[in-house]
């Protein structure tokens, strides 16, 4: 492994992220690309990528487009220090790059356009989340970071959505996936996800404390068991955490499961106990949870336990009465979303990729949504210079020329979107299996510049 033994200043082991460090959190060929194209004297050609993703993973029927404010923070904070610069330089690879190169990222900042859906707004394969419109390398650079924090958040907030979407409004869903997110940033990100797709609560103490929430959680085996094995038994456990948290929700399946609920049943019925909630975490969570609320009637329960939105489906299909659920390691993990951030127009000329399977579609284009009442009817994707037909563009202008042109969403309009856009989908959208994807028709103009573009590829491999 190449290591560069001269660079301590800028070396560090515990590889934390701070925004300092936006600029090189990217894969090494938007750099040498960068360079190339500052050689020969393209780097400032006016170019447009488009990020979307192809098809959307097995089963899911939509995607909740999300991310879009962790992208907008990152592209304005993006520059180049000189220690980052020095750090370049140091690894010999940019060796053959010019002076001009480390001008452009010494005084470069990204100064484009960015058009992008609103989040929590349903998408579906091949509709622009997001489209960049910038120098050439600026739109070329930032790809890696816009994929990272759109693809991962758009993931979770779907299956937030869905998640909502089974369980229904009265349900309390909480997010539990800190331990079980893939990095401290993506836990971070998937609790603004989850809550922004419909949770109601993270059990994250930074996330829910930076986004303005009050964290929610209950207590873990060990507390149970500490106490129980100190005090001599599980109902002094229960009392001394009590103790200090008045009436809080109370893990009851460390031991027996039915006898702990009958001892706090005792407790609350003789009105010696407060009790919010219990937890389930573990076995036949139908028959305990009926046998639960057989024993503690307006006591609500929560169901933990590797739990998903096919088997909160299940759960209430068998009669479980349950009131809650904790959602972890199924909602912060799982198949990703492949979204891709492909260049589809250059200098006011469109491109398109024409490999086997992994076709794009050429030019600027725009989400045209056409609505029956209050129900999404049909999705057309056309170029940004036709007119809708009765239609709602959903791509807007949210940077210009580098500066922010709308102002930050909170959460809670994000989460309402998100609601109202899956309420709007179609029920064949919208089911666990089998689902049926929104077709997306393509327009007559972007059908046309389409055959004229593979027309011009063709006409150019044939000069070459």
């Amino acid at each position: 492994m190449a290591t560069l033994p001269n660079l301590d200043s800028y070396q560090h082991q515990d590889l934390t992220l701070s925004t300092a460090d936006y600029s090189l959190l990217t894969d090494l060929y938007q750099l040498t690309m960068a360079a190339c194209y500052v050689g020969e004297g393209l780097e400032q050609k006016r170019a447009s990528f488009e990020l979307f993703v192809r098809r959307s993973p097995e089963n899911f029927g939509y995607l909740i487009a999300m991310g879009l404010e962790q992208a907008l923070g990152y592209l304005a904070k993006l520059s180049f220090s000189s220690p980052q610069i020095a750090a370049l330089q140091a690894t010999g690879i940019f060796a053959q790059a010019g002076d001009r190169f480390w001008s452009l990222l010494e005084t470069g900042k990204f100064t484009g356009d960015v058009w992008a859906v609103p989040e929590g707004t349903a998408v579906f394969a091949n509709e622009p989340l997001l489209r960049i419109e910038a120098p050439l390398w600026q739109a070329q650079l930032v790809e890696t970071y816009l994929l990272n924090t759109l693809n991962y958040q758009t993931l979770i907030a779907t299956r937030a959505a869905r998640l909502r979407d089974v369980a229904g409004k009265q349900a309390t869903l909480l997010e539990f996936g800190t331990r079980r997110a893939f990095s401290p940033q993506g836990a971070l990100w998937a609790a603004r996800a989850a809550l922004a797709g419909g949770l109601d609560a993270t059990s994250n103490v930074l996330a829910a404390l930076q986004l303005g929430q009050q964290p929610s959680g209950t207590m873990a085996h060990a507390l149970v068991m500490a106490l129980s094995a100190m005090s001599g038994s599980e109902a002094e456990a229960f009392t001394a955490f009590h103790r200090y948290f008045p009436g809080a929700p109370l893990l009851i399946d460390t031991y027996d499961t039915i006898a702990a609920a009958q001892k706090l049943a005792t407790k609350v019925n003789s009105g010696e106990m407060e009790l919010l909630g219990v937890r389930l975490d573990s076995g036949d969570l139908v028959t305990l949870s009926k046998k639960v609320r057989s024993l503690l009637p307006s006591v609500p329960i929560l169901a933990s336990g590797d739990l998903d939105e096919w088997e909160i489906a299940r759960l209430k299909a068998a009669g479980a009465e349950i009131d809650g659920y904790g959602l972890g390691t199924r909602l912060v993990t799982g198949t990703p979303i492949n979204g891709v951030y492909k260049l589809v127009e250059i200098d006011g000329i469109p491109v398109m990729k024409q490999s086997s399977g992994k076709v794009t579609y050429p030019g600027r284009k725009q989400i045209f949504r056409s609505f029956a009442g209050d129900q999404v009817k049909a999705d057309r994707l056309g170029l940004v210079t036709e007119t809708p037909l009765s239609e709602t563009p959903l791509l807007q202008l949210v940077v210009k020329e580098g500066k922010r042109v709308q102002l930050p969403e909170t959460l809670g309009e994000i989460r309402q979107r998100t609601a109202a856009t899956v309420a709007s989908l179609p029920e064949e959208a919208r089911r666990l299996t089998n689902p049926m994807a929104l077709q997306v028709q393509i327009s007559e103009g972007l059908q046309v510049l389409t055959e004229e573009t593979k027309k011009l590829t063709a006409k150019g491999a044939k000069l070459r």
